[in-house]
């Protein structure tokens, strides 16, 4: 199993929103909603 930081986690999500490569636009607003967390989280507790 590879480990991911959240930097690279994030980068990950934004290149599958940037690519269209998602489902729906359930999983879109899904990808977009957790690439909002994790900036959230990484701005305001790190």
């Amino acid at each position: 199993m590879t480990e991911l930081s959240a930097q690279d986690l994030l980068k990950h999500i934004e290149n599958k929103i940037a690519e269209g490569a998602y489902k729906d636009s359930v999983h879109k607003i899904t990808l977009i909603t957790t690439r909002d967390v994790i900036r959230t989280i990484l701005n305001t507790e790190f």
